[in-house]
């Protein structure tokens, strides 16, 4: 855990949050300012950084996030409509919080470009 991160925080349960699903490598919430009607976060518990961080000792995980997102985007019945999955990289790509998480959106139609 590092302690000035705001996902390592929520992973340790001192700071509150929805939780959608928990395990003993992944934990996803509800976004504090969603950006569509569903918008979950998919966080590993273990502090990455970014994705320029992740090696390959982290290939399982990396894929268990994406499996977890797709589980999740069922379970909230966004699979009927669809949904994206975003994984920003890095300040000028909108990594505003420096521990790799995937944005699950949906519940609306989402335009593209994105941003």
């Amino acid at each position: 855990m590092t302690e000035d991160c705001i996902f390592c925080r929520i992973a340790a349960g001192e700071i509150p949050a929805r939780i959608v699903y928990e395990d003993d490598s992944i934990l996803a919430f509800h976004d504090v300012q969603p950006q569509a009607p569903i918008h979950v976060l998919i966080i590993p518990r273990r502090h990455i950084p970014t994705l320029l961080d992740a090696t390959a000792a982290d290939r399982d995980l990396m894929g268990s996030l994406q499996l977890r997102a797709v589980g999740l985007a069922r379970e909230l019945g966004l699979d009927k409509d669809g949904f994206r999955l975003v994984t920003n990289c890095l300040a000028g790509a909108g990594q505003s919080v420096f521990h790799i998480h995937l944005h699950l959106l949906g519940g609306r139609t989402l335009g593209w470009p994105p941003g």
